[in-house]
């Protein structure tokens, strides 16, 4: 299996990830191309929003988009795609992609904690479209009954970054090493469908997504793909794992998968 990380050091291609990532977070910080930012952000809201005040079948579906289930249940999707043998990896190279996207997942997840607390010393944060612009439209007071049943999703006094987008990212970034044509835009499309719940129902600005998600995103696969750290630590989990992986082959059913049988 061709991987996308390396048992080397990627020197150039951190260098220029680390490059991207500043020059869109400056553009994000700087006040002259900020406001470009901002306008985008209530453009973007406005355009998902607006509509859910017909409170129809947009406003269902996202309503129902935003449930914590559902969350779940796209988790569920991306885990299948990526365990499914011949879709993202070879047979032979499922268990071994699965180990290095959670590492990439790992890195990431760190980083954003540290990120987290950097954002709020320095003032960064704020609240959610749903929160600063009057009139928007609320799901959780337009279904008050899934709101108290499922918890719907459809604010946050601290937005940035996006947390949700950032793990979709991440894991698409991570999918499109292997893939091309179809299978590129399926992973793509799972990640945009699956960011859209909370950019329609305001609880991220567009910024939240397509800056502090990028961000991070890139940062956990740069330092998980571009370093020995992927290759190295899905390696140890492989080995440390393999015993527990020959006894489950011998089982029925279980065995037949690709992530157990390795085939």
């Amino acid at each position: 299996m061709h991987l996308a990380f390396n048992t080397q050091w990627r020197p150039r291609a951190l260098l220029i990830s680390h490059l991207l990532i500043a020059v869109l977070f400056a553009s994000w910080l700087w006040p002259v191309t900020r406001v470009y930012w901002n306008q985008f952000d209530v453009w973007l809201f406005h355009l998902l929003n607006d509509p859910v005040h017909a409170a129809g079948l947009w406003a269902h579906i996202w309503a129902i988009g935003s449930m914590r289930p559902v969350d779940a249940g796209v988790g569920v999707v991306m885990l299948a795609i990526m365990l499914r043998a011949g879709l993202i990896f070879p047979a032979n190279g499922v268990r071994t992609g699965l180990y290095a996207f959670l590492v990439a997942l790992t890195v990431m997840l760190l980083m954003r904690v540290g990120f987290s607390d950097l954002v709020e010393y320095m003032g960064w944060q704020h609240a959610s479209p749903s929160l600063q612009i009057e009139g928007s439209a609320r799901l959780t007071e337009m279904f008050p009954a899934w709101e108290e049943r499922w918890n719907l999703k459809d604010s946050a006094s601290r937005s940035f970054p996006g947390d949700h987008a950032s793990v979709l990212m991440i894991w698409a970034m991570f999918c499109s090493f292997f893939v091309s044509g179809w299978r590129r835009l399926l992973v793509w499309a799972v990640a945009v469908i699956g960011m859209l719940p909370r950019l329609v129902a305001g609880a991220h600005w567009g910024a939240d997504a397509f800056v502090g998600g990028v961000l991070l995103s890139v940062l956990g696969i740069a330092w998980s793909c571009y370093t020995p750290l992927a290759y190295r630590a899905s390696a140890l989990i492989e080995r440390t794992s393999a015993p527990l992986m020959r006894a489950l082959a011998r089982l029925p059913v279980i065995g037949t998968f690709a992530l157990i049988s390795g085939r």
